[in-house]
């Protein structure tokens, strides 16, 4: 029996435009733009200035603050400029451009390990050199993530893959199964747990019986089934699926006994120890009924959008929305110029937005928001609370406990923006429960 949590819903996913594509490779392009944000944490300086040569796996940016990783050359060339550029958040930030050799010489930063035999604590120390992050969306360092306060005692690999239109984890668990599968052992000799879990939604049943078939897949290794519902690939519905377990509110997943990484970020581990390769390619989904060939192609960071999608055809006509990321989580975009990072699983083109909302539409109370909500909130409250500004009355709805998965506002019948008003007041609620924690010395 597949597994799953309460509430969500099966919305439309899309994937047979790509998910029977196989990942290409991306040709050359002659300039990389490397943003110093790719990553929630500290930013980043550069390390390389204007006329620098820079190799294959080199770092380019770094700071020493805890919670940051640093930023890698994907190519060998010249850096060009260091200025601010555009970024998939919609934010411009400080970049690094490199004029691509095409020579792709590698640096010799570049360094493999055998990880059966290298430590805990240096494997670590590896996969935060490599500057690997949660390569499905968050980019929550990934040393971090896997440096719980207390034990943990389940290690699971997210391979829901739950966003429409997404098959890029799906080809890695075709394509790429002993990598992951090896990933996965790597985070579990981190936590010291002899288990490991891997949660694939049931439309995948291929990838399912990939991962099972690796000689790397043994009894160590638990394909766990996940019903077909978004966001199954949410991290705490995820957690509750596989464990039975719930986080409990204003708690972390360790605090339930799991550390989550996604499956990409599993391959990413794999190959930055036993080949020594930083994090500086990712499979990317091109997808959406405006783009004339879908398809799932294996990126360098620092790629721009627009050179993506004239691989893939270009558009058929000229696209209503563009989308970073799926249609449910993703972000809009202004223009294709904004360069692959480490967190960029998709690029989505729709001839028409999904969905038109109307600010004027009276909310109707009729509770699809509350009965599909997978964390059991109520939405429909919190977009009042918003409405009127009143943060105490956000606060007691558990706005800080949403996981802006736009469940909301897809399901709502009144075409009512409800998470656009929940992202307006939750940064409100967060910075008053940090300024009154400082007032109380915590």
């Amino acid at each position: 029996m597949a597994s799953t949590f309460k509430g969500g819903f099966h919305v439309p996913d899309h994937k047979g435009l790509t998910n029977s594509i196989a990942t290409k490779p991306m040709p050359d392009c002659d300039v990389h733009i490397y943003p110093l944000k790719q990553h929630i944490g500290a930013p980043l300086s550069a390390l390389v200035k204007v006329g620098d040569h820079v190799d294959v796996g080199q770092r380019i940016a770094d700071t020493d603050q805890f919670v940051a990783v640093p930023v890698h050359s994907s190519v060998s060339g010249t850096v060009t400029d260091i200025k601010p550029y555009y970024h998939d958040s919609g934010a411009m930030v400080d970049a690094i451009f490199v004029e691509n050799d095409k020579k792709y010489t590698v640096s010799d930063e570049v360094q493999p390990k055998n990880y059966k035999v290298t430590s805990a604590k240096e494997l670590l120390k590896c996969i935060r050199e490599a500057g690997i992050v949660g390569m499905g969306g968050a980019g929550f360092p990934t040393h971090i993530k896997l440096s719980p306060k207390t034990k943990v005692d389940y290690a699971i690999l997210n391979c829901a893959e739950c966003e429409p239109y997404i098959t890029a984890d799906h080809r890695y668990m075709l394509e790429n199964p002993d990598d992951m599968i090896i990933g996965l052992k790597i985070v579990m000799k981190i936590l010291d747990l002899k288990d490991g879990y891997i949660g694939v939604e049931l439309n995948k049943k291929n990838a399912i019986e990939a991962l099972k078939a690796s000689p790397e897949c043994d009894e160590s290794i638990h394909i766990v089934p996940l019903k077909v519902k978004y966001p199954q690939g949410a991290e705490k519905q995820l957690i509750k699926a596989v464990t039975g377990r719930r986080v409990p509110a204003g708690a972390l997943p360790a605090d339930a006994g799991a550390v989550v990484v996604n499956g990409a970020t599993s391959v990413t581990i794999a190959k930055a120890i036993t080949t020594g390769m930083p994090l500086i390619e990712r499979n990317v989904t091109v997808s959406g009924d405006a783009v004339k060939t879908p398809s799932n192609f294996r990126v360098r960071t620092g790629v721009p959008a627009s050179f993506v999608i004239e691989n893939a055809g270009g558009f058929i006509s000229t696209p209503e929305k563009v989308i970073s990321g799926g249609p449910m989580m993703g972000i809009a975009q202004y223009n294709t110029e904004y360069p692959i990072v480490k967190t960029t699983s998709s690029i989505l083109a729709l001839l028409h937005a999904p969905k038109t909302f109307d600010p004027d539409t009276p909310c109707i109370r009729c509770g699809r928001c509350v009965n599909h909500c997978p964390m059991q909130l109520m939405p429909f409250k919190l977009r009042d609370a918003a409405q009127k500004g009143d943060i105490d009355m956000a606060a007691k709805h558990y706005v800080t406990e949403c996981i802006e998965c736009g469940l909301c506002s897809y399901i709502c019948p009144a075409n009512k923006n409800l998470l656009q008003y929940i992202r307006m007041i939750k940064p409100e609620v967060l910075k008053k429960q940090r300024e009154e924690a400082q007032k109380n010395g915590r």
